[in-house]
């Protein structure tokens, strides 16, 4: 077993498999806004956090979280298990992150941003059919405006 200052090559090779973007919750989110016409922006470096999609025009980004990486809170949620090795290591990792979510999430909030997270374990087509109706229902409760003179809207992004 190697001390905390080695590097384990099998745990390296394991850990660079996980993807930070493109990952298959969020392939699934996209895939199912796209189809229903909607249209976005990925990865917006512009805002805090980098959100996953961006509906600029409706003021409304939407973060694909990792159960395990971003600690689901829902007490039914299987994979957003505490591991049993390394605690030392893992718990202030994984809190970071959920306090770092939160964080983002009240600057996006306090810019005028609308923030819907959705959960890996919450991308089965149920809750996808949902999350589109509720992106779709915001667009006639968010007012559109161009240079905030007239109520005319905007099309596409």
């Amino acid at each position: 077993m190697s001390t905390t200052n080695e590097i384990d090559p099998a745990r390296s090779a394991q850990m660079s498999l996980v993807r930070g973007k493109d990952t298959k919750p969020e392939l699934r989110v996209r895939r199912a806004l796209h189809a229903a016409g909607l249209r976005y922006r990925l990865q917006a470096k512009g805002l805090p956090g980098k959100p996953d999609v961006v509906f600029r025009s409706r003021r409304i980004v939407i973060f694909v979280h990792g159960c395990f990486w971003h600690q689901h809170p829902s007490p039914d949620c299987r994979l957003a298990r505490m591991p049993k090795s390394r605690l030392d290591f893992w718990e202030p990792k994984l809190k970071g992150n959920r306090q770092r979510d939160e964080r983002v999430k009240a600057t996006l909030e306090s810019q005028g941003w609308r923030v819907i997270e959705v959960w890996e374990c919450e991308t089965k087509p149920e809750h996808l059919r949902r999350l589109v109706a509720d992106v779709k229902n915001s667009e006639l409760a968010t007012p559109r405006t161009k240079g905030g003179s007239s109520g005319t809207r905007r099309g596409w992004e």
